[in-house]
């Protein structure tokens, strides 16, 4: 969903806990003061700066804020493979798997399980691959309502395996999200989906942009936004 730019020029790391963090810096045009975040993975350091600032500052800005990086990403969610017995997300529900020897090999989702056969060993990446397809039916359906909402063409979409955004849309048209979003609310995944389709008629994020947006989105937009800046990085513990 946003556009982050990578200074390289510029010392764009910061050291934590002995580690190179990358510094991701990007200017938003309503904010007011600098924020500091961690990408949902903790792949790097993530500031927004007013369209006047100065990149030098917002480079020191977070080298100040080393410890704090430090504690959030101690706070991020440990890797846990998905098996046997344990829980899925699944569209904000957990489901629990339910692996039977005799099972058939394509999971079949009912009743807050997930039946599901084949080699034991190898259940994370088939339960992957069945959350990607999952995930390519619900958001080509949210793209087809978006694009009537918006009154355009619904384009291609494709899903993303990014690291550090939720969704993007080219200067060709083509829509990409995250397919880790299968796992996150309804409400949740379509904003994403939507703020795409407001792209194909505002390619920046000025005042038209917004206000598409708001007329094209069905749901709570702040809600949507507050769950991904709490839970977004829940949606990499399992698969990464």
């Amino acid at each position: 969903m946003l556009d982050w730019l990578r200074r390289d020029q510029l010392e764009p790391t910061v050291r934590v806990n002995g580690v190179a963090l990358p510094i991701a810096i990007r200017r938003h045009p309503t904010a007011k003061r600098v924020v500091l975040r961690i990408a949902p993975d903790g792949s790097e350091a993530r500031v927004t700066l007013p369209r006047w600032g100065r990149t030098a500052d917002a480079i020191e800005f977070v080298h100040s804020r080393a410890d704090w990086l430090a504690g959030q990403l101690a706070a991020l969610p440990k890797p846990a493979a998905p098996i046997a017995g344990g829980l899925l997300r699944y569209c904000g529900e957990n489901v629990t798997i339910e692996w039977q020897a005799g099972a058939k090999r394509r999971p079949i989702l009912g009743e807050g399980r997930l039946v599901i056969g084949g080699p034991e060993e190898n259940l994370a990446p088939r339960l992957q691959r069945w959350l990607e397809r999952e995930a390519l039916q619900l958001l080509e359906s949210d793209l087809q309502d978006y694009c009537a909402a918006a009154g355009v063409p619904a384009p291609a979409i494709r899903l993303s395996r990014a690291q550090r955004r939720w969704g993007s849309c080219s200067s060709s048209g083509t829509v990409r999200v995250n397919w880790r979003l299968v796992q996150a609310p309804h409400f949740v995944r379509r904003s994403v989906v939507a703020h795409e389709v407001a792209h194909l008629l505002h390619f920046d994020h000025g005042p038209a942009f917004h206000a598409a947006l708001d007329r094209i989105y069905n749901g709570d937009l702040a809600a949507a936004n507050a769950w991904l800046k709490r839970e977004g990085r829940t949606l990499y513990a399992a698969f990464g």
